[in-house]
């Protein structure tokens, strides 16, 4: 199903209240509508201690140095409830993706454990981040817990530099971030980063919208405040609409019914 059929033809009055229509601050709606980006936080929505709890027995990315990921597809179901959707690559074309590690190649991870997403509050998250996008059921939502630790110096994006995901719909949340120097988000209105828009530090419980087919981004390298302590900065990265075809067609191809942004 197209997503412009739903538009035009799912009864969206149908749909069960949202008891979740004050998780966001009242700004962020008009932010992204202005300017293509939002700053907040949801310190007081969700349990941060227990989040990172989480972060002990992620498996190391079999594709990327030095990172540790696991991520799962998920959708709203006709409810409104969270729904896992089962397994399907990561698929990011050239021209969303320029390090040689990752572009044009599926990508297969362990998923988020079922201890994680039965949470109350990643459910509430889940559920209010949907509802902040106005995803519809059924409509694929991508959730990565990922991120870097160690010693000496790194670059998250392993090459990727300024860039856009291929979605339309992009939050990143900063789970933690422990003896870290740099880390720093850049956010541009062109690729070549010749219109700088913002530059900021996000702290554990910080959280970043981003219309990602309207901006590019990018992170500065990360290394040790202490020298003799080991860094470890993991985020959550929460995406869906997705406008790259290579990433669409495997979505297809796992999930027949679901409801997809084809630019075709």
């Amino acid at each position: 199903m197209k997503l412009d059929t739903l538009k035009h033809g799912y009864d969206m009055t149908s749909m069960p209240t949202n008891p979740l229509s004050e998780y966001w601050k009242s700004d962020v709606s008009r932010e992204l509508r202005q300017r293509d980006w939002s700053l907040t936080d949801i310190r007081e929505r969700i349990d941060l201690d227990a989040w990172q709890t989480f972060l002990a027995d992620l498996p190391r990315d079999p594709y990327v140095n030095r990172r540790w990921k696991r991520m799962s597809w998920l959708c709203l179901d006709d409810q409104g409830d969270m729904q896992e959707m089962g397994e399907c690559p990561m698929a990011q074309g050239g021209a969303f993706n320029d390090a040689e590690s990752m572009a044009d190649r599926l990508r297969y991870y362990e998923p988020l454990t079922s201890d994680f997403l039965s949470r109350p509050d990643v459910r509430a998250f889940v559920r209010a981040w949907a509802q902040l996008w106005e995803i519809v059921p059924q409509e694929p939502i991508l959730m990565q817990i990922t991120g870097v630790r160690g010693e000496g110096q790194v670059d998250p994006l392993q090459g990727q530099g300024i860039h856009a995901d291929g979605c339309k719909a992009l939050s990143i949340l900063v789970m933690n971030r422990e003896n870290v120097t740099g880390g720093e988000n850049h956010l541009y209105a062109d690729k070549a980063g010749t219109r700088a828009l913002t530059d900021v530090t996000l702290a554990p419980g910080d959280i970043l919208h981003l219309r990602d087919d309207h901006l590019f981004h990018s992170i500065d390298g990360i290394g040790q405040q202490d020298p003799d302590v080991p860094f470890e900065r993991f985020i959550i990265i929460i995406n869906s609409r997705f406008v790259d075809e290579f990433q669409n067609r495997m979505l297809r191809r796992h999930f027949p019914d679901a409801v997809l942004n084809e630019t075709r």
